[in-house]
């Protein structure tokens, strides 16, 4: 949901018609709070030579076998970006520095809102 860009910040407004403008993760408050897991995968791309959504997809694949991301787009060009993970060469101290430093963070904001988060367990 564009999160991972980087370009999210606290004083980003959504349309009322785009559906983050009632997900709690994209409030102005969890937004900044959740700042550190970007800043985080930003370090790393740095490094890697890629961005920080190539870098959490690809800390996605090393991580378990059985573990496929599948992320979301609306253009061609932001899928082919996010294919670009693949081309990521993670190695298992960068796989560890990732985890070690995710369990260390705390997400803020529930991932959707509660009638949305409601129909999924309802489908489940």
């Amino acid at each position: 949901m564009g999160f991972l860009t980087g370009k999210i910040t606290p004083a980003t407004t959504f349309h009322p018609s785009d559906l983050r403008a009632r997900f709690p993760r994209f409030t102005s408050e969890a937004i900044g709070a959740n700042r550190p897991i970007i800043d985080l995968l930003a370090d790393v791309a740095r490094q890697k030579g890629a961005t920080p959504a190539q870098i959490a997809l690809a800390w996605l694949l090393v991580r378990k076998p059985w573990i496929v991301p599948i992320p979301g787009a609306t253009k061609l060009e932001h899928l082919e970006a996010n294919m670009g993970a693949l081309d990521v060469a993670l190695s298992p101290e960068d796989a560890q520095r990732l985890e070690t430093a995710f369990s260390k963070l705390t997400v803020h904001g529930a991932r959707a809102p509660d009638d949305i988060a409601q129909m999924s367990d309802d489908m489940s």
